[in-house]
């Protein structure tokens, strides 16, 4: 038999790095948040955590280079 681990239920408002935001905006606009909300990210398949995941990776990545190019601008 499994153990059942206490979870919290998901508050948005506790999220407090700019990782844990871009997540749940990810998270959201692939129309994940009623389901992480209810459950946790636990609930999530190992598809929607690895579409999360990769869709995190490459806003980065747009991020860092919008950055370097307004550094070479500037």
């Amino acid at each position: 038999m499994s153990k059942k681990k206490n979870e919290k239920p998901f508050d948005p408002a506790s999220l407090k790095t700019p990782e844990e935001l871009l997540k749940f905006e990810i998270a959201t606009e692939l129309g994940l948040s009623d389901k992480v909300m209810e459950n946790g990210w636990r609930s999530l398949t190992a598809k929607e955590s690895g579409r999360i995941g990769g869709l995190m990776t490459k806003r980065k990545r747009e991020l860092k280079r919008e950055a370097l190019k307004e550094d070479e601008m500037a």
